[in-house]
């Protein structure tokens, strides 16, 4: 069931080792080497076959009961003006998201539905609604969670667990706002959930998804393939030939929980959706990070493996370029905590925030992670075929942020990294909750002691903005960022916390290099972290940055009650969130919800303007899926 600690992806063990071969090379040329594809698709199944016999016969030996089922809940080129309202990880790379932009229009996902609600010409009004899966196509068992806009083209990704899989879902958007369903495709692939990552991305045209496919005896299931679901032949399409699947990185056996990781990227300028992927084997241990180039895959092993085990490097680094070309890889030690821990920078290095016990943010992995921090800092031209291990000089030794569930961000020149109160509390005598760090830099660590955890970390024009409670009130702290490191002045509001954790939840605008306005969703102190899950919107709380002076411009609330049946038929738990500030054209908004509402801010204060409601009505929602 969705959400639960996958039983695969909980043994990890992989045994990194020299035996990759390089890869050809043309006359005269010197070449990188590469993973090793296979020759043929008979060497391909012989291989698959072996070790899947191996991972049946590991489980035979070594049962595990299955989890109880879960209870249920109880209670940016999408844009022609250039403006996004997706707070990305890098510029230029779109993120998988519940709020998108088209024109003169917002382009929303929730609850299975997608609506769009006309804001040009300082208008706010709804226009269409309609389901964010194809006619005939049962979603009981799907989740829709993420959403992209191409042009005149809304995608929705979604996963089943009644069919296996992810689904694609294409849409046409007019010029008007209006609504119609194009094709929906059906791609192979586990469960890619993280509570901190995206499944998919978009760089220019082209769709970007990462996705883990388990390693089983059925072979006709266990390799990249696509199908249109209303074609006449529905019939899956393999579209990663044995020439696009790679050995892994060193020997895999049966209880690494093999899984065969895939890239597939998509061409949405065509008609019909032209996908192509690139798999390899590995461990299911995984944190994945797409830069503007390529998709990185750190797959991880549990620690107590290492035990019996001769070589103490427990991790293997995939690069994995978009362009086609075949994958490298590094053996590594430790992991990343989630995307966020990774930068690939414009000097040529890959730079990686890694802890000596991270072992992958599927589920909810990244809440519990700890362990001792390093940088690793390694040039892009040291990977190869998998067969070499970073040497330690690529390490620098981090002071460790006492506490679980680490917050990490990438922040101009600096690496910032820290930990909630909540997730551990730190003594009187602890070190800091916050250190930085320059990610190219020699000299040490700064330690900084806001007096609050941390549960957030974002860029803010020339430095940072650090988020956290104190268990009673939560603050916002500024960071400046030049020769040195250094907190700046808080903002503190009382008896509350934040409302979403997703780094979509936040966006600031710029108004200058120290002067913009931010915007994130709140709650009551006492409410719990996934209360969106059960408890409806957040409100919106707007500040102003004035040379890294937070000042409150107040707040816009949402009201939902008056919404008693919205019709629901999938995707019944916002688990991506439900909340967003949204700064566009020079205008303030708050999605909360089914809500959309509109902020002017004078005199220092926010004021709501107009507010509307898009919900859809369970009438309106029976016939439109008929």
């Amino acid at each position: 069931m969705r959400r639960k600690l996958l039983l695969a992806a909980t043994l990890l063990a992989a045994t990194p080792a020299a035996g990759c071969a390089p890869g050809p090379a043309g006359p005269g040329a010197r070449t990188q080497p590469t993973l090793r594809t296979f020759g043929s698709e008979a060497e391909l199944s012989a291989f698959h076959r072996r070790l899947a016999r191996d991972v049946e016969r590991y489980y035979e030996e070594n049962p595990i009961p299955p989890p109880p089922p879960p209870s249920p809940p109880s209670g940016a080129p999408a844009d022609p003006a250039g403006e996004s309202v997706t707070n990305v990880q890098h510029a230029g790379v779109d993120e998988g998201g519940i709020v998108k932009t088209h024109g003169d229009h917002l382009v929303v996902l929730r609850r299975g539905r997608l609506f769009t609600v006309r804001i040009g010409g300082g208008a706010l009004e709804p226009v269409a609604a309609v389901d964010a899966f194809g006619p005939g196509i049962d979603p009981r068992g799907a989740w829709y969670d993420e959403m992209l806009v191409s042009g005149d083209v809304v995608v929705v990704i979604g996963f089943s667990y009644a069919r296996g899989g992810t689904e694609v879902g294409l849409f046409r958007i007019g010029a008007d706002g209006s609504l119609s369903h194009r094709a929906t495709y059906h791609l192979r692939s586990g469960d890619y959930y993280s509570s901190r990552n995206y499944a998919s991305r978009l760089i220019g045209n082209r769709l970007v998804f990462y996705a883990p496919i388990p390693v089983s005896e059925d072979l006709a299931a266990s390799f990249p393939a696509f199908r249109r679901w209303d074609a006449a032949d529905s019939a899956f399409r393999r579209i990663a030939p044995a020439t696009r699947v790679y050995r892994p990185a060193g020997t895999l056996r049966g209880g690494d929980a093999p899984v065969l990781h895939t890239v597939t990227v998509c061409d949405l300028g065509s008609e019909d959706l032209d996908c192509r992927a690139t798999g390899l084997y590995g461990p299911a241990g995984r944190v994945f990070y797409v830069s503007p180039g390529s998709v990185y895959v750190w797959a991880t092993r549990f620690p107590e493996w290492d035990e019996d085990d001769e070589r103490p490097t427990r991790s293997v680094l995939f690069r994995m370029p978009l362009d086609g070309s075949a994958p490298t890889g590094l053996r590594v030690q430790g992991g990343p905590v989630d995307p966020l821990s990774f930068l690939e920078s414009g000097d040529g290095h890959l730079n990686v925030l890694t802890l000596s016990d991270g072992e992958g943010d599927q589920m909810w992995g990244a809440e519990w992670v700890r362990g001792e921090p390093a940088l690793l800092r390694v040039p892009l031209s040291a990977f190869g075929d998998g067969s070499r291990a970073a040497p330690s000089s690529y390490y620098r030794r981090l002071p460790r942020a006492e506490g679980n569930g680490v917050q990490n961000r990438f922040v101009g020149d600096w690496l910032l990294y820290g930990v909630p109160r909540s997730a551990g509390a730190r003594p009187d005598s602890a070190g800091p909750p916050l250190y930085a760090v320059r990610w190219a830099g020699a000299e040490e660590a700064t330690g900084l002691a806001p007096p609050h955890g941390i549960d957030r970390i974002e860029a803010m024009g020339t430095g940072a903005v650090v988020v956290g409670s104190d268990g009673r009130d939560l603050h916002f702290t500024g960071v400046r960022l030049g020769a040195t490191a250094a907190l700046a002045e808080r903002y503190t509001r009382p008896g509350a916390r934040q409302g979403e954790s997703r780094t979509h939840g936040f966006f600031y605008r710029p108004e200058g290099p120290e002067a913009g306005l931010l915007g994130l969703p709140v709650r009551g102190a006492a409410s719990y972290e996934t209360a969106h899950l059960s408890q409806g919107s957040a409100s919106i709380l707007f500040l102003r940055n004035d040379a890294f002076r937070l000042t409150e411009l107040g707040e816009l609330a949402a009201d939902e009650g008056r919404i008693a049946d919205d019709g629901c038929r999938a995707s019944c738990v916002d688990w991506y969130g439900n909340a967003r500030p949204l700064f566009l054209r020079g205008r303030v908004f708050a999605l909360m919800g089914y809500e959309l509402v509109e902020g002017a801010v004078e005199g220092g204060r926010i004021r709501e303007v107009r507010r509307v409601s898009f919900a859809p009505r369970p009438a309106a929602q029976a016939s439109s899926s008929q």
